[in-house]
């Protein structure tokens, strides 16, 4: 029976994603692992790869398409002996089709089979193993289900290791008679969260009579700005922020830089003030342990380790690409890392893991001649350190004398459930010292 190949959710956030090319056409054959597509998400644009073998007998979304949503059918993939005649009508729709339907009475015959990763014609007996002894539907693909059925093995007690839980050949092949599949957590109830905060402040109807008679364009927002939108909304409201700010001199620093810079040229290292920024953070934590910890609904998960994303910015958005065990490496090594990530960030090339975690961030718009702003907290990061640009001011020194110096204006996002204010200060006491006295860094 053909297979139907779903769009797959290839990150937690993802609910849709632009089919951005095919790499396969109708009539080629594929096998485990072949890359068929290259997809859009709301972050990045990943490979897409066949967990099973046959023949593309449908391409149902043609690449360029937008807003495909999660589990929508975008291909059919035929196994050997099968032609485009037992395709049928494909619907990509037709996994939400079938999850709404009464089911069928046990005495009716004729059903066609409805299964995960299937397509459906008239003629086709419904497969014996479609539903398990809890009346939940079991998701396999025919192949798996055949060799099942060869060893004499209950679909319903293997565990799926294919998209959204779907059993594939290699499930059933390692599995052993009479093995009960580990019982998986309860998943979480969806958050309605998001729409909401999409759906904050006047309507879209309102806005328009608003500026009716007004020239303008309508910009359609990308996936990256819907999540944009949606998440740092909720953050906002949900999260309750306080704030904490000081002033870091940075002579003594950037007189460091250029000693440094000077000695690694020949090594075609350059180092730069935000490396130094990420490294005092990353230090800090370990400084202020308690500090390094994120709010987990009804706990909060403390770190031994130093992750830290840094806010990266992209046409139309923003990445926040995560250097972890960043308080274990090295100046160089962490200035390598980051340059790696921000140029495969603005090119969209970043995988999930290496944009999501971490308990801290760092937003710095110091480059962009910003003296200070208030920077919103990443969920469920539990701070994000706001950095303005080094100016020259007037200090006063600790004898009273009037000097000139290059300050640097800070604001730490602290989240009061995981971080009381005394603890958010002793935090942002540690990054300044770190600062201000850049050789114990090295120590």
């Amino acid at each position: 029976m053909p297979t139907e190949i779903l769009m797959p959710a290839l990150s937690p956030t993802m609910e849709e994603g632009t089919l951005a090319k095919w790499h396969v056409k109708e009539g080629d054959t594929v096998s485990s692992g072949d890359v068929m597509a290259e997809i859009e998400t709301d972050k990045a644009t990943m490979e897409f790869e066949a967990v099973d073998e046959g023949v593309i007998g449908k391409i149902v979304v043609p690449e360029g398409t937008e807003g495909v949503k999660v589990n929508d059918v975008i291909a059919v993939l035929l196994e050997e002996g099968e032609s485009a005649d037992d395709i049928g009508t494909v619907s990509a729709k037709s996994e939400d089709a079938s999850s709404n339907a009464a089911p069928a009475e046990a005495s009716d015959k004729t059903a066609p089979a409805k299964g995960h990763g299937r397509g459906e014609t008239d003629a086709t007996p419904a497969p014996a193993a479609t539903k398990g002894a809890d009346g939940n539907r079991i998701f396999a693909t025919p192949l798996a289900r055949r060799i099942a059925a060869d060893k004499g093995l209950d679909l319903a007690d293997i565990k799926g290791s294919g998209p959204h839980g779907r059993i594939i050949k290699a499930d059933v092949e390692n599995a052993q008679p009479g093995a009960k599949p580990a019982k998986a957590d309860a998943p979480a109830a969806k958050s309605e969260a998001p729409a909401a905060a999409m759906a904050a402040g006047p309507s879209t109807d309102v806005v328009l009579k608003t500026y009716e008679g007004r020239p303008f364009e309508e910009v359609k927002l990308d996936g990256m700005r819907k999540t944009i939108a949606a998440r740092l909304t909720e953050a906002k409201q949900s999260v309750p922020h306080f704030y904490l700010r000081r002033d870091i001199q940075l002579d003594a620093l950037m007189k460091f830089r250029s000693q440094l810079n000077k000695q690694l040229e020949p090594r075609g290292v350059k180092l730069s003030v935000n490396d130094f920024i990420i490294k005092a953070c990353a230090l800090a934590l370990q400084q202020v342990p308690e500090a390094n910890a994120v709010w987990a609904g009804d706990r909060t998960l403390q770190f031994e380790k130093s992750d830290v994303a840094v806010a990266v910015a992209i046409e139309g958005g923003l990445f926040t690409p995560v250097l972890k065990d960043a308080d274990m490496k090295s100046l160089s090594a962490l200035s390598a890392e980051m340059k790696d990530l921000a140029t495969r960030a603005r090119d969209r090339k970043l995988a999930p893991h290496e944009y999501q975690g971490g308990s801290f961030a760092i937003s710095n718009l110091g480059m962009f001649g910003i003296d200070n702003f208030d920077a919103i907290i990443n969920p469920p990061h539990a701070a994000i350190l706001a950095v303005g640009a080094g100016v020259k001011k007037p200090i006063v020194g600790d004898d009273d004398e009037l000097t000139v110096g290059i300050v640097m204006s800070v604001t730490l996002s602290v989240d009061h459930r995981v971080i009381d204010g005394a603890l958010g200060a002793n935090l942002l006491q540690a990054i300044k010292d770190n600062l201000e006295s850049p050789m114990t860094m090295l120590a």
